[in-house]
């Protein structure tokens, strides 16, 4: 089977869903916003995902980062309703995007405010960041707080300087747990450890007041798949398009 990359598999995705460009201007996201317009929309970005994650096992959190950035998908791991019909944008802005997206050298005030300024609490921030249980991150992302920063098991440290040296390899990738490829409760159960690989992982359980929601879901799991799927719905549900606002995007890379 041929592997697909995060653009291809982008653009087929838009391609089905352009189908819908004449559905409903209602102001209300729906779970069953395809049943009448596009009924094959989801069954087909089923299987594309699937064919995609198989392929590439890292395209599970690439996909789940661009939630991050107005769009949708739905994994393994917990489950729920997405609220689908979120539009495109026909603008952009490189500044809002890098002044909006958590960065990983974010501090906990940092972070705080920044959900805050989106609509969501401490406990959206701690059981979001949980989203870090699958995938990798490139050495330049991290290499700051394994080689600088105090609060870091230093057999962890060790072990990731292996493969992201001080200088150069910015493109070498580590796991952002020892799990990457399940989505399970590891990523909390590490920063108990002092093993989050990014400093604004680590900046959860520091000290200040987030360490007690990730001692709760380091011992329970059920909890953080409820939590999680209920706060992925809470941030599909900000600021959508309505009206004669937005499209549905031919190519996701540039307006039609």
């Amino acid at each position: 089977m041929a592997s697909l990359g995060i653009s291809s598999l982008i653009s087929t995705l838009f391609l089905v869903l352009a189908l819908a460009t004449t559905a409903s201007s209602s102001k209300v996201l729906s779970p069953n916003y395809y049943d009448y317009v596009c009924p094959e929309a989801l069954p087909t970005i089923k299987r594309v995902v699937e064919a995609a994650v198989y392929n590439e096992r890292r395209m599970g959190a690439s996909l789940l980062r661009l939630h991050f950035h107005d769009c949708f998908v739905n994994l393994g791991g917990p489950t729920w309703a997405v609220q689908l019909g979120r539009r495109d944008s026909t603008t952009a802005s490189i500044t809002t995007a890098n002044s909006d997206i958590p960065a990983p050298s974010m501090d906990l005030p940092a972070l705080i405010t920044n959900f805050k300024k989106h609509g969501l609490n401490e406990k959206d921030l701690v059981v979001l960041s949980g989203a870090h249980t699958i995938g990798f991150a490139q050495c330049f992302t991290f290499r700051a707080r394994i080689y600088n920063e105090a609060n870091i098991d230093p057999n962890f440290a060790r072990e990731r300087k292996l493969t992201c040296p001080s200088t150069g390899g910015d493109s070498n990738l580590a796991p952002l747990n020892p799990t990457p490829s399940y989505f399970d409760a590891s990523y909390y159960n590490d920063l108990l450890k002092k093993r989050g690989l990014f400093h604004s992982d680590q900046a959860l359980f520091n000290g200040g007041s987030t360490d007690s929601l990730v001692k709760a879901y380091s011992s329970n799991a059920n909890a953080f798949w409820t939590d999680f799927a209920n706060s992925m719905v809470k941030m599909g549900n900000i600021k959508p398009l309505t009206g004669k606002q937005g499209q549905t995007r031919l190519n996701c890379r540039k307006v039609n």
